[in-house]
């Protein structure tokens, strides 16, 4: 066969080593030949590709990012995307894709195949870590460790300046990152998408943190609300899926507290640090597992699935599994961490 392969949406540590996964098992294993699509859902509807053969994967596993590009297109954004895509893969011979991305990407793979008849095999990519399907996703490791080395060192710092330091980790409508990387990192507030939070609340465990004399952490994920939500949040530019980009709620956060306690407080904003640079050992071994059931897969034809990880086994699940529902943080998992709040 001869197979396609994109990476779309956000990028993070972890998806060379899928690309990888494929190329090697399905050269060396099943003989199949491969195409590398650019850019997401960009690379098929524009017909844009790139050689994909194990010369080109070579040296790639430790590799952030993605050889093949991405980015956020949608297929359904304008007419006739779907089609265009299929009438691409069949002017090149191309029998089936398989579509390496998170909710919005496997989304759009979801409903090509079961909408269009495309051949689509998924593996899943969030460092969210919000796809209920599967128990882990690449990337969430590695950036769970970045957030977490980033806190040990504002400890220091925090301490030293008798300051509130706030950091702003990812996490859109899970706050999985917030909570593993605040429980890692010893962080005394963390604030999640999945529950409002209350400023006065937050400012108070601010006081009984520096009421023992030692400076307050606080942790909070991009997409975290205060109670009525916030301000001017309407007035955010939105992505071809429909977004709102996120971003700014530590430091509307910084400036509430600091009005409101008197203490000195900073907001440092990890942001895109968290998906770059080298992906993790944990991070590396799953995304190549990922890659090497997907092709086995698309060998045997069980198109319209996803690779999925389920306690330490991958099991393929239904694409339409996918993203049935948004994995978010339990209140009783949210409740273990709040014992180290103030």
């Amino acid at each position: 066969m001869r197979i396609g392969v994109l990476t779309g949406g956000g990028d993070c540590p972890g998806l060379n080593a899928v690309i990888r996964a494929v190329v090697r098992k399905g050269v060396g294993a099943y003989g199949h030949e491969f195409v590398g699509y650019r850019d997401g859902w960009r690379g098929p509807l524009e017909d844009d590709r790139r050689p994909l053969g194990v010369p080109e994967v070579r040296g790639i596993l430790p590799r952030g990012g993605t050889i093949l590009g991405s980015s956020r297109t949608n297929p359904f954004a304008g007419e006739g995307g779907p089609e265009r895509i299929a009438a691409n893969l069949e002017a090149v011979g191309v029998d089936g894709l398989i579509a390496i991305g998170g909710e919005d990407t496997l989304g759009a793979a979801s409903r090509l195949h079961t909408e269009h008849g495309l051949n689509v095999v998924g593996v899943p990519k969030t460092i969210d870590n919000d796809l209920s399907a599967t128990d882990y996703t690449f990337g969430f490791d590695t950036a769970v460790n970045v957030a977490m080395e980033a806190i040990d060192r504002l400890h220091t710092t925090a301490d030293s300046h008798h300051r509130v330091l706030i950091v702003e980790v990812m996490g859109r409508d899970a706050g999985w990152i917030a909570v593993h990387a605040g429980l890692a990192g010893g962080a005394n507030v963390i604030l999640i998408p999945e529950r409002q939070f209350d400023v006065e609340a937050v400012c108070d465990l601010v006081a009984r943190r520096f009421a023992g004399h030692f400076a307050p952490i606080v942790v909070v994920a991009e997409g975290a609300q205060p109670l009525g939500g916030m301000p001017d949040a309407g007035d955010a530019p939105t992505d071809a899926f429909g977004h709102v980009r996120l971003g700014g709620v530590g430091h509307w956060l910084e400036r509430e507290i600091e009005r409101r306690t008197g203490k000195e407080t900073r907001a440092t904003v990890l942001g895109h640090v968290q998906r770059g640079g080298t992906p993790t050992a944990f991070d590396r071994v799953l995304a190549t597992r990922f890659g090497l059931h997907a092709i086995e897969a698309a060998h045997e034809g069980r198109w319209g699935t996803m690779a999925a990880l389920r306690g330490t086994d991958i099991k393929l699940v239904e694409l339409t599994e996918a993203t049935d529902e948004l994995k978010t943080v339990p209140e009783s998992f949210y409740a273990e961490a709040e014992v180290f709040f103030g």
